[in-house]
């Protein structure tokens, strides 16, 4: 719905209701500041142990620093929701998008439900309608649709998710991007948990665009039961690996949708001592300005990868190093590789999406991260985006 929360006057108020409540899941940021309804929808969870009826989520306004009016804020829109719906107000989870330090204008979100409650659906267009109120510097939806077929039963998965700037999530737990799953699988609380970190940990946990973390990232996981198919048996590793491609799927979507991308990077670490080790390397090359900027242009500057690597913090030798770039190779066991060609390459990073591989000779640690190149359009979207 449009509750004029958002400047441009987009639609700007997702709302999704379960009749009867959902079992859920849900990781969060894991950075020390976070917004009201990250805080409001861990303690909702820990109060229902892990109940769910309805989401609302507001793009717009983060409703983050905002301090004690900003989780009154949060409080009351669950409050609204639950009054329109008739459960309790803790079985409200919250999330919201956008711009920090700028007081939620509740009014106008509570002013919505109403409307939002007519205008509920269980259609292909309602389910593209929530997917796009909850975007804000996105230009595309990003949505992924699956079924499985479990002893003669359909289990349904659907994902939507927005996010392409402050993207460096490192979800816990106890992650702007937000992502909703929903699914009609019969499934505890505490499963859903398992399978979601299982699932999040080589995707979502494993992108970047700019690096940045944000204070209101957000994984949700609803699952209805109304499949009658229940969690096990052949029914739990089917499931798992549509969740995983889901999740796939989506952070990837983000990174293609990033704030000015035009070349889409997936870095592949190995031959070190752990996968955390792996991961590290892939990060700080991800996060390096110096490797982004050259990305943008196609360069193929091999040495800010072995600098970047170099910093990372990660035992290797350099002399023991392999790496390509768009399957060429570009350096090998301590020096420029002997078949190196420099036009060969540029080309190769001209594509839309590549790959750069990195094997460090020094064991069977590995990792897989996708990211992005760094433009000049990032730069002019996000230099003046509070004023």
């Amino acid at each position: 719905m449009k509750a004029g929360i958002k400047a441009s006057g987009k639609p700007d108020v997702a709302l999704a209701v379960c009749e009867g409540g959902a079992a859920a899941a849900a990781m969060f940021t894991s950075n020390q500041m976070v917004a009201a309804p990250v805080t409001v929808g861990r303690r909702h969870l820990a109060l229902t142990g892990g109940r769910v009826s309805a989401v609302l989520v507001n793009a717009g306004n983060a409703n983050c620093a905002t301090g004690l009016p900003g989780i009154e804020a949060c409080r009351k829109s669950c409050v609204a929701v639950a009054d329109a719906f008739g459960c309790v107000f803790d079985e409200i989870f919250p999330s919201s998008t956008g711009i920090i330090g700028v007081p939620l204008p509740v009014e106008k979100l509570i002013a919505a439900v109403p409307e939002a409650k007519a205008a509920l659906g269980d259609h292909a267009k309602d389910a593209e309608a929530f997917a796009t109120a909850i975007l804000t510097t996105d230009t595309k939806l990003k949505v992924v649709q699956e079924s499985l077929v479990i002893d003669g039963k359909t289990v349904n998965l659907f994902g939507c998710a927005k996010g392409a700037g402050m993207i460096g999530p490192q979800l816990v737990p106890h992650a702007t991007m937000l992502v909703y799953i929903f699914t009609d699988l019969a499934a505890c609380s505490e499963h859903l948990a398992a399978m979601l970190g299982a699932a999040v940990k080589t995707s979502f946990n494993c992108i970047s665009i700019d690096g940045d973390m944000s204070t209101n990232d957000t994984v949700l996981l609803l699952a209805s039961g109304k499949s009658n198919v229940a969690a096990e048996g052949a029914a739990l590793p089917a499931f798992e690996a549509a969740l995983q491609r889901t999740c796939d799927s989506l952070a990837h979507q983000i990174v293609d949708d990033g704030e000015g991308v035009t070349h889409v990077v997936t870095l592949e670490i190995s031959g070190v001592a752990s996968d955390d080790d792996a991961l590290a390397i892939a990060r700080t090359i991800a996060s390096s300005p110096l490797c982004k900027t050259a990305w943008s242009s196609a360069d193929p500057n091999w040495g800010r990868l072995l600098a970047a690597a170099g910093r990372a913090g990660v035992a290797f030798d350099p002399a023991q190093a392999l790496i390509t770039i768009g399957g060429l190779p570009v350096f090998e066991y301590g020096m420029r590789a002997a078949t190196f060609d420099e036009a060969a390459t540029h080309a190769a990073m001209s594509a839309r999406a590549y790959t750069i591989t990195m094997h460090l000779g020094r064991g069977a640690g590995q990792a897989r991260f996708i990211t992005c190149d760094l433009t000049h359009e990032y730069v002019s979207i996000n230099a003046d985006y509070s004023t």
